[in-house]
């Protein structure tokens, strides 16, 4: 009996690889993005509020895209799927 959950083969390995290094690009620019906010409005001593909007940056970039990565192989595994 066939399992009913089977997704049959999924995406690539090169699915796997633009994902991962679109999650790091993204998280790279947004602390860049996160950076350049904290210190345009920053008006005396930075360090710490940089560093912080660069955190709050990256980190909320790279969820973001790391959310459309797993809906995109999810959602080529599906295409990918045997029909029953």
């Amino acid at each position: 009996m066939e399992d009913p959950f089977d997704t049959g083969p999924g995406p690539g390995r090169g699915a796997f690889i633009i994902a991962y290094c679109s999650v790091v690009a993204a998280g790279l620019i947004g602390a860049g993005i996160g950076y350049g906010y904290s210190s345009a409005t920053c008006l005396s001593s930075c360090g710490t509020a940089n560093a912080i909007g660069a955190l709050v940056g990256a980190v909320c970039a790279s969820v973001g895209v790391g959310i459309v990565a797993v809906l995109a192989l999810r959602a080529m595994a599906e295409w990918r799927r045997p029909r029953h």
